[in-house]
């Protein structure tokens, strides 16, 4: 077959006049080949556009949470409540933050720099940073806010932490913390929202705890109070939170509404009915009851530990080794986890909190509780203990005959009743006749506690995040109002303790928290159980911040401006530079 074309014809009309000769079946194939290429080339085009994609948030999206209670103070001078704290994490900030992977790092700070003897701290502002109305933050915003902090007539709950600390205004945006003496968790303090001068300075002290702005509050933080709604009797019901406009760091999620209700039934009802979206309210009894395909679960340890304490002078029994260790082997952590929290929390094998060192976490070397009891019983006939008529055990103790008898006593509430249950009927069956005293926590603290009048005492003890240890087992802090409730004394864990808080080396501190774990774990002076952990549920739908090491729940707001809800694919050389995509 011949073409005839026009010799000076485009390509294009070259291309046609072809197709216009080709057969009617050849024309219908072509094009069908011509559409699988197109379909393909395109299809090709998007799988090697996606192969180059990477997600990165995107603005919008609303958070929704439950919370119990209402709040009172959203002032982080006065701050209570939980609620209270939510709402001053989410509306202030402070000189530093806790980062994602649990370290500190700048909030308002520029720099922050600790003098060579440890005892000054320079603090350099950034000069960006506003109050929600506008105005500039400055040294004097902080200056003031640790003032009413150290002021005896406010009674602030952080007064203890800022004793003893001169505060010295250097200039607009720098200031200087003077200590008495070194003490390396002193920078945790500068996490604590800073006040406005200029919105607070014309209150008296009389006038301060009642002021509007208690409930209405102008911070530095990444939301402002859109909208606050009450109920039928003028109780708040609702804070709706919006990006604040002066807040210059990217924010994703558009809007937070915070909704307050009565107990953890309602807020359990309204996570069900899509009425929240979170909540870090519900304990661990509500939790199997929700979705876990709609909500996703974040679990954090917190540095707090429960323990059995043991008084040497209340019980010669239990100044023989060998009954604590005993007490100590049988004892089934991962199951009292699951009696006591719902198995919400880590089993415990030092005072050191477990999530919140370095240091290798001991674990038990028994299995089973037939393993467990035999253990327990091996080291009691070791050490001299044989079982008696009472098919109790007993032994002579300075010529006398000493039964292995011995009396707990804890506070009166659910947990503590289900810990000293299963402690014990597990110590009854090793042969130890146990009793058990609950009392009302007033009553615990001041009966029982400060006058160390027990022979074992069930406590939970809130090591805190900076691990400061020295109030619970330095043997200067043995009697009220010290913490050290075992009464234990030992020259080596003394200085390893006091070398802690000045040490700001983290190799130095884990060498010296090995040590210190090292000594306990020799004389066991306590049988530690269990560290509880906080859970957050929150809708699969919203990506959060990592949330390490956290020390109480609301610190889980302190990477919130990471957190997002919607998403979008762009090229990796974009995501790269961390360029502002959406704006």
């Amino acid at each position: 077959m011949s073409l005839s074309l026009p010799p000076h014809s485009s390509w294009l009309d070259r291309w046609f006049s072809y197709l216009d000769q080709l057969r009617p079946f050849d024309r219908l194939v072509f094009g069908v080949l011509f559409l699988v290429f197109v379909f393909s080339l395109i299809v090709n085009s998007i799988i090697l556009n996606q192969s180059f994609l990477v997600s990165v948030p995107e603005g919008g999206g609303k958070l929704i949470e439950g919370a119990i209670g209402s709040p009172r103070f959203i002032n982080p001078v006065l701050a209570i409540t939980r609620a209270d704290h939510d709402l001053v994490a989410l509306t202030y900030s402070g000189i530093l933050r806790l980062s994602p992977s649990g370290e500190f790092e700048n909030d308002l700070a520029e720099s922050v720099t600790i003098s060579d003897d440890g005892r000054v701290y320079n603090v350099i502002l950034r000069q960006d940073r506003k109050w929600h109305d506008g105005t500039p933050v400055t040294a004097e915003d902080i200056a003031y806010t640790i003032a009413l902090i150290q002021n005896p007539d406010l009674k602030s709950p952080l007064r203890g932490n800022w004793s003893g600390v001169t505060v010295e205004l250097i200039g607009r945006y720098e200031i200087n913390f003077v200590l008495e003496n070194p003490y390396a968790p002193f920078v945790e303090n500068m996490t604590v929202g800073i006040l406005p001068k200029h919105i607070w300075e014309t209150l008296s002290d009389e006038e301060l705890p009642f002021s509007q702005h208690n409930i209405e509050p102008i911070g530095s933080g990444p939301y402002e109070v859109a909208e606050i709604k009450r109920n039928p009797a003028g109780l708040v019901s609702e804070y709706h939170l919006r990006v604040s406009p002066h807040y210059n760091e990217q924010t994703n999620l558009n809007q937070i509404t915070i909704r307050f209700y009565q107990n953890e039934e309602a807020i359990l009802n309204a996570l069900k009915e899509g009425k929240i979206n979170a909540t870090g309210a519900l304990s661990e009894r509500w939790l199997n009851d929700i979705s876990r395909d709609d909500f996703n679960f974040i679990s954090e340890p917190l540095p707090r530990v429960f323990s059995v304490f043991y008084n040497q002078n209340k019980n010669p029994a239990l100044r023989d080794k060998a009954v604590r260790e005993a007490l100590s082997v049988v004892v089934d952590r991962d199951e009292l986890l699951k009696l006591a929290v719902n198995g919400y929390g880590r089993a415990a094998y030092s005072p050191l909190p477990p999530g919140f060192t370095d240091v290798p976490e001991t674990t038990s070397n028994y299995g089973t509780k037939e393993e467990r009891l035999k253990a327990a019983r091996q080291i009691l006939e070791a050490g001299g203990w044989a079982i008696g008529a009472n098919g109790r055990y007993e032994k002579k103790i300075d010529g006398i005959d000493s039964p292995l008898t011995i009396t707990m006593r804890s506070g009166n509430s659910l947990l503590f009743e289900t810990i000293s249950s299963y402690l014990t009927g597990i110590w009854q069956e090793m042969g130890a006749d146990v009793s058990v005293e609950l009392y009302e926590q007033s009553d615990l603290v001041q009966t029982i506690i400060r006058p160390r009048d027990y022979q074992i005492l069930i406590f939970g003890a809130d090591i805190g995040r900076s691990l400061d240890l020295y109030p619970f087992w330095h043997s200067s802090q043995r009697e009220d109002p010290g913490l050290n409730v075992s009464l234990y004394a030992n020259i080596a864990v003394d200085q390893l303790v006091s070398e802690l808080r000045t040490a700001t080396s983290s190799e130095l501190r884990t060498d010296l928290l090995r040590q210190f774990s090292n000594e306990i774990a020799n004389e066991q002076p306590a049988t530690f159980l269990f560290a509880p952990s906080f859970e957050y549920v929150i809708d699969s739908h919203i990506s959060t911040a990592e949330m390490k090491r956290i020390q109480r729940p609301s610190e889980r707001f302190s990477n919130v401006t990471d957190w997002y809800m919607n998403e979008s694919g762009v090229w990796s050389f974009f995501a790269d530079r961390n360029w502002d995509i959406w704006n």
